[in-house]
């Protein structure tokens, strides 16, 4: 199995592993023993740092003594990773980016963003990194533009995890400002 997949593997088993978790060998923290990932699905740790260090969007962290690893975001299973409110969600710096596909897009103008199987929903602070989270899904890219500064005013909870994604209950449709079909034509929300 190639690095690749052996990291897809790895954020299985860090995100969405309900078993392991029930278990108790997925912590509250979503921390997970390195020990127990070398011993029963035979990564090494010169394996797992090597997923850690060359992930770009750096998904992953280790505890202080590098014995556990987590994943920071996108987990199905209920742990607290930390998420910090964003405090720089202002009048300056009003917007937030989600990328998507064109089979998602009828669905989330419709009902708006939602968590789906994931406790929050992600969204980006620019928008090549929504781009290209939209292009992973295949067919059309599409870019939602959201008034995240009005979604605070209005209540909603915005969190930034360690590597910079923002994560959110919901974002319902009265947030976006445009959808734009990537790269040229915008579509208006309504």
């Amino acid at each position: 199995m190639s690095i690749i997949e052996r990291g897809k593997k790895l954020a299985w088993l860090l995100r969405h592993d309900s078993e392991s978790f029930d278990k108790g060998l997925i912590d509250k923290e979503g921390y997970r023993n390195i020990d127990e990932l070398i011993n029963n699905y035979h990564y090494t740790f010169d394996e797992i740092d090597e997923i850690v260090r060359t992930n770009n969007k750096q998904r992953y962290e280790y505890n202080d003594d590098k014995t556990k690893i987590r994943a920071r975001q996108g987990h199905s299973i209920p742990v607290d990773v930390g998420l910090k409110e964003a405090e720089e969600i202002d009048k300056f710096n009003p917007y937030l980016y989600h990328g998507t596909s064109d089979r998602f897009i009828e669905d989330i103008k419709r009902d708006g963003l939602l968590p789906q199987s994931r406790q929050y929903v992600h969204l980006s602070k620019d928008e090549p990194t929504a781009i290209n989270v939209g292009k992973r899904h295949g067919g059309k890219t599409y870019l939602i533009k959201i008034n995240a500064y009005q979604m605070k005013l209005d209540g909603e909870k915005i969190y930034v995890s360690n590597n910079g994604v923002y994560n959110v209950k919901k974002v319902l449709p009265k947030y976006f400002i445009d959808i734009w079909v990537y790269p040229n034509l915008t579509i208006k929300k309504n």
